[in-house]
């Protein structure tokens, strides 16, 4: 067993997924700190969220429900082990927050994002070409994480947890589909073939700013708050209007990474504004 491929057996593969996970995360406690909350009980949520994401990998491997399955003898003892020690991680995390009957709320978001999951893995596996629907399922589940680290640091559920559910979702949303719209495109076209080709994601871009704008109106949602769209909706239009190259992965990777940062950062800001 090469070290490649244990390293593939027990951590997660889907570099995506850790952005989509710790930019709510992040933003969710940012924004309860500076709100007023305290910061006492975001170490141990940390803590159990990082675990808890981690673990689905091993778990998988372990039970082969992906194509990366653990071969009987040293692939299982090393996932099981992965799974032992992650779960114990988790569990005393978990019995501290909760300890005493603290942080109760949190067991409403921790099912609300269980659901998620396992929606997705019932999706993925009834559903072979349903890969870009998985993921929007599970970032719905990893965008609780918002609202969770909110709620710990302010120890209330308020409108604003909401907003950094939702806010974070629908970032994620057009992350996933803008990817999944250059994986497609990997190859160099023309302009007329990328617009024939991301017709979906144009709608979803014009959905996006229809509903930021119908939440402003309402007042669901602050125009400072809105601003931190910006530049993912520029990166989606100014796709379409520049000559095409081949893909390059990794470049595009550090700039999405650096994307849902500046998204991250400019939310907190517009919340607290």
């Amino acid at each position: 067993m090469t070290s490649q491929h244990r390293h593939a057996l027990i951590f997660p593969r889907e570099h995506g997924a850790w952005g989509i996970l710790l930019v709510p995360l992040a933003s969710g406690a940012a924004v309860g700190v500076l709100a007023g909350g305290g910061s006492l009980a975001l170490g141990p949520l940390i803590i159990a969220a990082l675990a808890l994401f981690w673990l689905r990998t091993p778990v998988e491997s372990w039970l082969g429900t992906t194509p990366m399955r653990a071969h009987p003898g040293e692939e299982v003892r090393l996932v099981r082990k992965t799974v032992v020690a992650l779960a114990a991680v988790a569990a005393l995390a978990l019995g501290w927050l909760l300890w005493g009957g603290r942080h109760a709320q949190l067991l409403w978001i921790g099912a609300a994002a269980a659901l998620a999951f396992l929606a997705q893995a019932v999706l993925k596996k009834r559903r072979r070409n349903s890969r870009v629907s998985a993921q929007i399922i599970g970032a719905a589940g990893l965008a609780s994480a918002a609202p969770a680290a909110f709620y710990v640091a302010t120890g209330s559920v308020t409108p604003m947890a909401w907003d950094l559910w939702i806010a974070n979702l629908l970032f994620a949303v057009n992350q996933i589909q803008f990817v999944q719209l250059r994986i497609h495109a990997s190859q160099p076209i023309t302009r007329r073939e990328k617009f024939s080709l991301g017709k979906g994601f144009l709608a979803a871009q014009t959905v996006l700013m229809a509903a930021i704008a119908v939440a402003v109106s309402l007042h669901l949602f602050s125009w400072y708050a809105a601003v931190a769209f910006l530049p993912a909706l520029i990166r989606g239009f100014a796709w379409f209007l520049r000559r095409s190259g081949p893909l390059a992965v990794r470049a595009l990777g550090w700039s999405e990474l650096g994307l849902a940062a500046t998204f991250g950062v400019l939310l907190v800001a517009g919340l607290l504004h």
